[in-house]
């Protein structure tokens, strides 16, 4: 196996014996780093630390992934335009901070019969937010409702972005 020290310097290709003697002696760990390597590396290090160092890179990557929510918005057939208004502004609101959102209109009874004013609604509300987000989902029933998912266009920054860039 080839021995790499802490600092990077390389002690050639050496027997597992010897090179876990040679760790030893220096007070340290002897870490497999690449197995797959032809020969495969080793390192001298101190393995506490360098498990430490491994669990801070990986938090670090976890930060930088983006969250999306998928926040949900339940409308009725007969929902009156006060209301309608209202969930529109709020959808619009979680859009442009960067999270989906899912449309639903709930059917009851005799109410599946009238499955055109819930496309209207669904309709209506992609005509009202198409300045700020795309259809993920066409609207579609699946069971007693029908839902459609709406998601931040590629264009629209959310607020955090824009806050950071008037900063600087």
């Amino acid at each position: 196996m080839r021995v790499v020290t802490e600092d990077g310097e390389a002690l050639g290709v050496m027997d597992t014996r010897d090179a876990i003697q040679k760790a030893r002696e220096m007070g340290l760990d002897l870490v497999e780093i690449a197995p797959n390597a032809q020969p495969p590396v080793c390192k001298i290090i101190d393995y506490g630390k360098f498990l430490y160092e491994q669990k801070k890179k990986q938090h670090e990557q976890k930060k930088k992934q983006a969250k999306v929510t998928v926040k949900e918005l339940k409308f009725r057939p007969g929902t009156d335009d006060h209301d309608y208004d209202y969930r529109v502004k709020r959808a619009k609101e979680w859009i442009l901070e960067g999270d989906k959102v899912r449309a639903a209109i709930a059917f009851r009874g005799r109410e599946m019969s009238h499955r055109e004013l819930g496309s209207k609604i669904l309709a209506k509300m992609r005509e009202d937010l198409a300045d700020v987000a795309d259809v993920e989902v066409m609207p579609k029933m699946e069971g007693y409702q029908m839902f459609m998912i709406l998601i931040p266009k590629k264009s629209a920054k959310p607020k955090s972005e824009k806050s950071a860039d008037k900063t600087e």
